[in-house]
C-alpha cells in the first residue's frame, strides 16, 4: 500500500473514533458511591488487569470526611470476569479501627513472572509499607514497613502512586518492579515536591530507592518505551513560583535510561494540558508485536478545573496525541487505566465532584493503521 493511502486511511480512522460516541459515565459502572457502606468519601483510584483477566479496583475509603488526612481504609472490589460483573467491597488494610489513621495511595503492581500482586500503600503519608496477593486479590499477606529501604531521613510527606507500577520487558533491567512516587523535603524553608521511584529486582523481597526527577513535580506514573527506557509523566507546580505560568498547565515529563536509578532533565508536553491534578499513563503492546505500543493517557482536560475527563492516544511513545476522546464532561478528577482482554481499555475515575468513582470501558484506534 502507497505511504500517502495509508495516510488517508489512517486519518480516516482517526476521524471516525473521535467523532463517534464512547462508553459514556453513564453507561459505566459506579463502584464506589460516597455515603454508603459506611464512608464518607471515595477517592484516589487504581485499577490493574490480571494475566487472568480479573480487574481489582482499590481506593481509598475516607470515613471522617473528604479530607486527604482522617480515619481512612484501603479497600477493594474485584471482577473475575473482566469487569462484568463486581464482587462486594473488602478492606485490605486499615488500622486503628476509629483512630485518625490515614491508608492510602494505593500503587499495585503485577509480577508477570511470579503472579504476586504487590501492593505499597502509605500510613499517614509518612511511612511506606507493603502487601501481596497470590490469589488475585482474593487475600493479601500482613503489610510489611519498608520506610528504611525507600525514604531519605529528610523527606516530609511522601505518596506512593497514585495509580500502578510496572515491570521492565526488556534490557538488563528485564524484571524489575518499578513503583512511582513523590515526596516533599525541606529547601530554604520550603516544602519542595519531587517526584521519584523505587524498585525490587528480586521479585519483592527486597526494595530499594531509586532516582529522584527535578524540583516542582509530584504524582507521577512511569511507562516502558520500545527501546528500554522509562518515561515518567508527572503532575508539577513549576507555574508557582510566579516565572513559568504557562508550565503550570502542562504534564512534566523526565526519561531514564538504567531502569529508573536516575532521571533526565523535565520536559513539559504542550498537548496534555490540565489543572493541577493525577493523571494515569498506560503503553500497551500490539499483540504479536511487543516492539509496537501505543501510549494511553486519561486526565481532566482543563487548564481551569477538575473536568472534562479525557482519553487520548499516542502512536509515537507521547511524541504526539492523535486520538482524543471525552469521557465525562463533568466534574472528574483523578484516573487509573487498564486494559482488558478484548482489546479495550478500563478507565476508572472520580466524578460528580468526588461523589462517585466509576468504571467505564472505551474501544481503541486500529493500531495498524498508525504503522508507517
Amino acid at each position: 500500500m502507497a505511504p500517502n493511502t495509508r495516510q488517508i486511511i489512517f486519518a480516516f480512522c482517526i476521524f471516525l473514533l473521535v467523532t463517534s460516541p464512547v462508553h459514556a459515565a453513564e453507561d459505566g459502572v459506579d463502584l464506589f458511591v460516597s455515603g454508603t457502606n459506611g464512608y464518607h468519601t471515595y477517592r484516589i483510584p487504581s485499577l490493574i488487569a490480571t494475566s487472568k483477566g480479573t480487574l481489582l479496583a482499590f481506593c481509598e475509603g475516607r470515613k471522617t470526611g473528604r479530607a486527604d488526612d482522617g480515619d481512612i481504609d484501603l479497600l477493594l472490589r474485584r471482577s473475575a470476569d473482566a469487569g462484568k460483573s463486581w464482587e462486594s467491597r473488602q478492606v485490605v488494610y486499615e488500622e486503628g479501627g476509629e483512630k485518625k489513621v490515614t491508608i492510602g495511595n494505593p500503587c499495585p503492581v503485577i509480577d508477570q513472572e511470579t503472579g504476586a500482586i504487590w501492593l505499597p500503600f502509605c500510613r499517614n503519608n509518612s511511612a511506606v509499607l507493603i502487601t501481596s496477593s497470590t490469589d488475585e486479590g482474593q487475600t493479601w499477606s500482613p503489610p510489611r514497613d519498608i520506610t528504611p529501604e525507600v525514604k531519605l531521613p529528610g523527606w516530609t510527606w511522601y505518596a506512593t502512586g497514585p495509580g500502578v507500577g510496572i515491570q521492565i520487558q526488556r534490557g538488563r533491567h528485564k524484571g524489575r518492579l518499578v513503583i512511582p512516587c513523590d515526596h516533599r523535603e525541606p529547601i530554604d524553608d520550603k516544602q519542595a515536591t519531587h517526584s521519584h521511584v523505587f524498585f525490587s529486582d528480586d521479585h519483592g523481597e527486597s526494595w530499594k530507592l531509586g532516582g529522584t526527577v527535578a524540583l516542582h513535580t509530584n504524582e507521577c506514573q512511569v511507562v516502558e518505551l520500545a527501546d528500554g527506557q522509562l518515561l515518567i509523566n508527572m503532575r508539577n507546580y513549576w507555574g508557582n513560583d510566579g516565572r513559568h505560568p504557562d508550565r503550570q498547565c502542562m504534564r512534566a515529563n523526565a526519561r531514564s535510561r538504567d531502569g529508573g536509578e536516575t532521571w533526565s532533565a523535565l520536559g513539559f508536553d504542550k498537548a496534555l494540558i490540565k489543572p493541577v491534578c493525577q493523571a494515569a499513563l498506560l503503553a500497551v503492546p500490539e499483540r504479536g508485536h511487543p516492539d509496537r505500543a501505543r501510549s494511553i493517557f486519561s486526565n481532566p482536560a482543563s487548564r481551569e478545573a477538575r473536568r472534562n475527563l479525557t482519553v487520548r492516544e499516542s502512536f509515537d511513545e507521547g511524541k504526539t496525541w492523535p486520538v482524543s476522546r471525552e469521557i465525562y464532561a463533568g466534574s472528574a478528577a483523578y484516573s487509573c487505566l487498564a486494559p482488558l482482554p478484548d482489546g479495550r481499555i478500563a478507565v476508572l475515575y472520580e466524578r460528580e465532584d468526588y461523589r462517585k468513582v466509576t468504571l467505564a470501558v472505551v474501544p481503541l484506534s486500529p493500531l495498524s493503521a498508525a504503522a508507517p
